[in-house]
C-alpha cells in the first residue's frame, strides 16, 4: 500500500522538478525509439499468436466434425463392401451423414502427392467414405466393432491424430508469443535503465546542488521517473499505432485456411494493443525508479 501511495506521489509531484532532466538528447531519443520499437514488436507478437491460435482452432473444429472410413478390398468386392459400410453408418447414432467419395474427389486428394494425372482407375486405391458427425458425436469404438463384423476391410479414422498436434501447436505458439513479449519487456527495461543511468551520471552536479538546497531523493527520483515514463508512453503509442495500421492494411492471401487469413485482432482482442502503451509506461516507471534509487544511493 505504501508503495502505491509513493508511486502516486512521484507521478503527481512538482512538475517544476522535471526541468532537471534534459528534455532532448541521446537518452531521450533512445527512450522514445526503444519504447516505439518494443511496442511495435509486442503488437505483432500478440497478433501472430492470436492468428495462429484461431487457425489451429478452426482446423481442429473442422477435423472434429468429420471422420473418414477407409475400405480396402479387391476391386470386385469394393462396391459391395462400400454399400455395406454405408448401411452401417446410416444406422449409427451420432452420424449425421455419410457418403462415398467419387473417383474425381479421390484423385484431387492424391494430386498434391502423385500429380494431376493420377490413374485412379488402375491403382489399388482404397474407397474413402466421408462421415459427418452430429453435434453429440458417435461412439467410435462401437462403430469400429460393427464395421469389423460386417465390413472386414473398413478402417475408421476419427482424425484424433491430426487434432492433437494442432492443439499442442496452438498452445506452444501462444506460450512462445507470451515468452517473446516478456523478453521484449525485459529488453525495454534494460534499455530505459541504461538511458536513465546515463542521464543521472550526466547530472551528478545538478543532483548534488539540489541536495544542498534541501531536495529529497523522492523529489529528484520523481523528476526522472516522470520524464522517462512520459517518453516511454509517447513512444509506445507511436509504435502501437504503426503496428495496428500495418496489420489493418496487411495483404490477405484470400484463402480460408491460410495463415495470413485473419491476421490481427478481432472483437475484444482489440483491448490488447490498446494496453501496450500503458504496459510500456509501467515498465519505464519501475525501471527508472529502480535506476534512480540505486544511483542516488551511490551518490550519497
Amino acid at each position: 500500500m505504501l508503495g502505491v501511495v509513493s508511486s502516486i506521489k512521484i507521478l503527481a509531484g512538482d512538475r517544476q522538478a522535471d526541468r532537471i532532466v534534459p528534455p532532448t538528447g541521446f537518452t531521450a531519443r533512445l527512450t522514445l525509439f526503444t519504447a516505439a520499437a518494443m511496442a511495435f514488436l509486442s503488437v505483432f507478437a500478440l497478433a501472430l499468436s492470436l492468428a495462429s491460435g484461431r487457425l489451429a482452432t478452426r482446423w481442429g473444429e473442422e477435423l472434429a466434425q468429420s471422420s473418414t472410413v477407409r475400405i480396402s478390398a479387391p476391386s470386385d468386392q469394393l462396391a459391395s463392401q462400400t454399400e455395406a459400410a454405408l448401411r452401417v453408418l446410416s444406422s449409427t447414432k451420432g452420424v449425421a451423414s455419410a457418403r462415398a467419395l467419387t473417383k474425381t474427389e479421390q484423385q484431387a486428394l492424391l494430386e498434391p502427392w502423385l500429380g494431376p494425372d493420377v490413374p485412379v482407375d488402375t491403382l489399388p486405391v482404397p474407397q474413402l467414405i466421408e462421415v459427418i458427425e452430429a453435434p453429440e458425436g458417435y461412439d467410435v469404438a462401437g462403430l469400429r466393432l460393427r464395421l469389423l463384423a460386417e465390413v472386414a476391410g473398413a478402417v475408421v479414422d476419427d482424425h484424433t491424430r491430426w487434432r492433437r498436434p494442432l492443439v499442442r501447436a496452438a498452445a506452444r505458439l501462444r506460450l512462445l508469443a507470451w515468452l517473446s513479449i516478456g523478453l521484449i519487456g525485459g529488453l525495454m527495461a534494460a534499455m530505459i535503465t541504461l538511458a536513465a543511468n546515463a542521464t543521472l551520471a550526466a547530472n551528478t552536479q545538478v543532483i548534488a546542488v539540489l541536495r544542498l538546497i534541501g531536495a529529497t531523493d523522492m523529489y529528484i527520483t520523481g523528476a526522472f521517473v516522470r520524464r522517462f515514463t512520459s517518453r516511454a508512453l509517447f513512444g509506445a503509442c507511436i509504435g502501437t499505432a504503426v503496428a495496428v495500421l500495418a496489420l489493418v492494411f496487411s495483404p490477405s492471401s484470400g484463402q480460408e485456411n491460410s495463415f495470413l487469413t485473419g491476421l490481427g485482432f478481432q472483437g475484444f482482442h482489440w483491448i490488447l494493443p490498446a494496453m501496450v502503451p500503458f504496459v510500456a509506461a509501467a515498465v519505464a516507471f519501475v525501471s527508472t525508479r529502480a535506476a534512480a534509487s540505486r544511483a542516488l544511493r551511490a551518490f550519497s
